[in-house]
């Protein structure tokens, strides 16, 4: 199998498990395209895959213009991960652990699958997508680029669902953040697939 495509899967495993198995339960978000989703999900129903999905659709237009490795990367990344994603929901009802312990686990999951595949320059959505193009026109840290848009959704979150106990989702992000620029920024990681 493809070094690519098997690290995708072993990425979008990792993130299903985080956003399934701890995020949802305690009603949290998430940032990127991901936490948008479960913002629309929690306050109309829309089914989160889909919604991801067709939230990414002008950002992978850009995409291809700009960067065609990114933008093939990139629907890899989006087909897999949300293939996957939505065949995890089953955990939903798997897993309770208290709010920070949820908070933690699911933020340090998702951010290794995350930072797995921004290491092989696959996007898994299109804030990553977005973070993995400014990353490289400004040279700055795709996790510290990753980790700025996120905090936006995230306010947006707690002010649109107006819950406070979204203000843990930061804590999601920090997560996820610190955990995708520590392993998309060691050189010498090496997964043999």
């Amino acid at each position: 199998m493809n070094r690519k495509v098997s690290i995708t899967i072993l990425s979008s495993l990792l993130m299903g498990i985080g956003i399934n198995g701890f995020i949802i339960p305690i009603h949290l978000i998430n940032g990127g395209f991901w936490g948008v989703s479960l913002i629309l999900n929690y306050l109309l129903g829309f089914h989160i895959a889909i919604t991801f999905i067709c939230l990414n659709v002008p950002i992978y237009l850009v995409a291809s213009v700009y960067d065609k490795t990114y933008f093939i990367n990139g629907l890899l990344g989006i087909t897999l991960s949300s293939i996957i994603i939505a065949l995890l929901t089953p955990l939903q009802l798997m897993i309770h652990l208290p709010t920070l312990y949820s908070t933690i686990f699911g933020g340090t999951i998702i951010g290794i699958g995350v930072g797995f595949m921004l290491r092989e320059h696959i996007s898994p959505g299109g804030i990553d997508l977005l973070a993995l193009i400014f990353s490289k026109l400004f040279s700055i840290n795709v996790g510290v680029t990753l980790l700025l848009l996120d905090s936006l959704i995230i306010l947006f979150g707690v002010f649109t669902l107006k819950d406070l106990r979204l203000f843990y989702s930061m804590l999601v992000i920090i997560f996820v953040g610190i955990t995708s620029t520590v392993i998309t920024g060691i050189k010498h990681i090496k997964l043999y697939m």
